[in-house]
């Protein structure tokens, strides 16, 4: 197990990238068999099966693109000294936090804020 915020982010930005690999293989086999079937999902079974697949797989491998931009952003702010600093107020995020989250952009005050823009 890695032993610093920052060693813990690397690990997570190495297993987000193969996780980004592998879905991306699963959705060009489900793209693949998708071509070889009819294109009408409302009335061929296997249709709609194959479409929730593909969707299922295609929102998985958005949601693993969207950690790996969140933790390219936390590996930017180690490199300008900015990391472990909450975005919103400037201060300091709890080490604790840090250790769960290591792309946690905000201190857990600010985290359970909404702000204009949030979504």
């Amino acid at each position: 197990m890695a032993d610093t915020p920052v060693e813990r982010l690397r690990a997570e930005r190495r297993d987000t990238v193969a996780q980004i690999e592998a879905l991306g293989r699963v959705v060009e086999g489900i793209v693949t068999a998708q071509t070889g079937t009819a294109t009408d999902d409302e009335h061929d079974p296997e249709g709609q099966t194959i479409a929730y697949e593909r969707a299922q797989a295609g929102a998985l491998l958005q949601r693993a693109r969207d950690r790996l931009a969140a933790i390219d952003a936390a590996l930017a702010r180690v490199e300008d000294d900015s990391y472990g600093r909450c975005e919103r107020c400037g201060r300091e995020i709890d080490p604790e936090r840090l250790a769960v989250l290591p792309a946690a952009r905000t201190c857990v005050e600010c985290a359970g804020l909404r702000f204009p823009g949030d979504r």
